[in-house]
């Protein structure tokens, strides 16, 4: 879909209007008396969010390569088929497909002081070469004063569809060394950078070093404590029984060609996820709707 297209069919005047980045991808820019927000087509990738009164809610690093083909660093990438590695052992990119691909915008609404959005995809020729070629996604996206996620699968197949999916969701802090997280006390959580050693959360999350913990078999609602911020981010989900939550810390973010060297200090991902022995199996003409509800509120120092 063109600017042009677009602009005739979706834009609203000083609520949801279209740009164009240096690279060619397209954005939407949303505007509402309680919010603001944008989301880019390629990945249906939402790189900003900030509730009236508030700062920014979610990060996205200043290296990020808004580039065709390439995944934006930060914000809410989009994971689908799987999560990290290709979960059935053969070749594909990390994390999947869906982050990268062109996505269509489908509705776009006002429904009180709240913009609603619905961004889809299907088969495209990348998916078609990794074999993923009967399936129809669907992303709603409700933007406000809270933010609403939702992630639908469409299973068109005649045989079952085995997936991971999340919601990679980079949330901007103060400082990560004040940041902690609760919620996921006494869980049971694969530690990644313990060769997936499996460990029982102990009171509440925080961050003292590279962290990539898989926490497994949880609905619960996660809150981020953000006191150098002086706020709290609450994340309540919906069918999605795993949550991620990861940092790189120094040596990691040092790694990674797409992020400052000190952007590491203000962010925490906390994710919402079904994968590894939560992943889905969706049967043939089924679907299945992953959802999370994010809330900001300030807090006295």
């Amino acid at each position: 879909m063109n600017m042009t297209q677009l602009e005739e069919n979706f834009a609203i005047p000083g609520v949801l209007e279209f740009r164009t980045a240096e690279s060619g991808l397209i954005y939407a820019e949303i505007t509402t008396p309680q919010a603001t927000a944008t989301v880019y087509l390629h990945g249906a990738h939402l790189t900003h969010w900030q509730p009236v009164g508030h700062k920014p809610v979610l990060f996205t690093s200043r290296r990020s390569e808004f580039v065709p083909g390439k995944a934006i660093r930060g914000g809410v990438p989009m994971i689908f088929p799987w999560f990290g590695a290709r979960h059935d052992g053969k070749p594909g990119p990390s994390h999947g497909f869906a982050r990268t691909q062109e996505w269509t915008l489908a509705f776009a609404a006002v429904a009180g002081e709240d913009v609603h959005l619905t961004f889809t995809l299907g088969p495209t020729e990348l998916s078609r070469s990794l074999g993923y070629d009967r399936f129809q996604l669907a992303f709603l996206l409700t933007i406000g004063r809270t933010l609403t996620m939702q992630l639908t699968v469409g299973n068109e197949a005649e045989t079952p569809l085995v997936f991971e999916e999340a919601l990679h969701t980079y949330y901007a802090v103060g400082n990560i060394h004040e940041t902690r997280i609760t919620g996921l006390e006494d869980t049971h959580y694969l530690d990644k950078m313990e060769n997936q050693q499996e460990k029982v959360q102990e009171g509440s999350i925080t961050i003292i070093g590279p962290t990539d913990r898989v926490y497994l078999n949880t609905a619960a609602t996660c809150v981020v404590h953000d006191a150098a911020g002086g706020r709290e981010i609450s994340v309540e989900k919906t069918n999605s029984n795993t949550t991620v939550v990861w940092n790189p810390w120094e040596s990691g973010a040092a790694k990674l060609a797409d992020m400052e060297p000190e952007e590491w200090r203000g962010f925490v991902a906390v994710e919402t996820v079904n994968s590894a022995v939560n992943a889905v199996t969706l049967a043939p003409g089924a679907s299945h709707t992953m959802r999370t509800v994010v809330m900001v509120e300030e807090v006295a120092g």
